[in-house]
């Protein structure tokens, strides 16, 4: 039996998870980031301070629970494999992690944190088979809105090429900035959700876009707007949730008119709407990770770690 351990300190979660390679279960332990309220989002400095106050706990309490040493460690150190990615958040998780592995003597793998969204939505889907070969993924958070050509290359089994992205405001964003104009706390998603439910308008919204690139910065002075000339609040929510819709199938359509019928494998926190996931699942099909997989998670760095380990990537 060999078990592995996935460390993830993004900007919203403190994550860590333990991979069995032999019974294919994760256990995973996570805590979001404390946010003041009213606030929308974190300053990096309290990010980092929070992290080094939650990731022991939750290790430890994850490695009680099920026991014995890991047999390798992974860990996400920047928010995308892209040149000058990087975010200080991730430095307490890389720190760890190094302590760990040199306590341990065991290997160490250094991932991305897209990387390991990916692989947790193939994970929760039952596709890890798609590892090592190309297909498109979406990933929608707070801090990425982007397509990307996933295919392996040299070292790299999730290689991913940016195809689109949101040229200005993000999709989780844009949620958490309507959810505080609405007085939603931060992250916003599940209530902006359960609010948009209340509505009985469905807004058919051209999305804003450049060539295979979505704009969605529109999205928050529309709803301003909307919010300001008396529309009930579920209908504003139901308007910014439709809006992140159409980008998203306005992303889809155009990496299917240049690939074809390429697989689809969506992830991020955006994506564990469950209102846009029925819509793109009715149009499109693809692979939609479970909600504890799509939100920041240390799965799929886990899943990951024993990969690059056991078949030596």
């Amino acid at each position: 039996m060999a078990r592995y351990l996935g460390i993830d300190t993004s900007n919203y979660t403190t994550s860590v998870a333990l991979y069995d390679s032999v019974s294919g279960d994760v256990w995973q332990k996570k805590q979001l980031l404390p946010v003041k309220d009213g606030a929308l989002g974190l300053r990096q400095s309290d990010a980092v301070f929070s992290h080094v106050k939650q990731l022991g706990t939750l290790t430890e309490a994850l490695l009680q629970e099920h026991g014995g040493l890991p047999d390798g460690i992974g860990v996400s150190v920047r928010p995308r494999d892209a040149e000058g990615s990087y975010m200080p958040c991730f430095l307490v998780g890389e720190t760890a992690a190094r302590c760990a592995a040199a306590v341990c003597k065991a290997p160490l793998s250094c991932v991305s944190h897209q990387a390991g969204h990916i692989a947790a939505a193939l994970y929760s889907t039952g596709r890890l088979d798609l590892i090592g070969r190309r297909f498109a993924a979406f990933h929608l958070s707070g801090g990425t809105t982007e397509c990307v050509i996933v295919q392996p290359e040299k070292d790299n089994l999730l290689t991913a090429h940016l195809f689109s992205q949101s040229l200005d405001l993000k999709a989780g964003q844009a949620v958490d900035r309507v959810g505080g104009m609405l007085g939603l706390s931060f992250p916003a998603g599940p209530q902006l959700e359960e609010l948009a439910r209340q509505s009985q308008k469905i807004y058919r919204v051209k999305p804003a876009s450049k060539g295979v690139d979505c704009s969605l910065s529109g999205i928050e002075n529309r709803c301003r707007s909307m919010l300001d000339a008396g529309e009930t609040p579920c209908d504003v929510a139901r308007y910014c949730l439709d809006s992140i819709l159409a980008a998203l199938t306005h992303m889809t359509v155009s990496v299917q008119n240049v690939y074809g019928e390429i697989p689809l494998v969506y992830a991020g926190g955006v994506m564990s709407n469950t209102m846009i996931r029925a819509a793109m699942e009715e149009r499109f099909g693809g692979l939609f990770a479970q909600p504890q997989f799509s939100a920041d998670n240390a799965a799929g760095v886990a899943v990951l770690t024993r990969i690059m380990q056991e078949d030596g990537v």
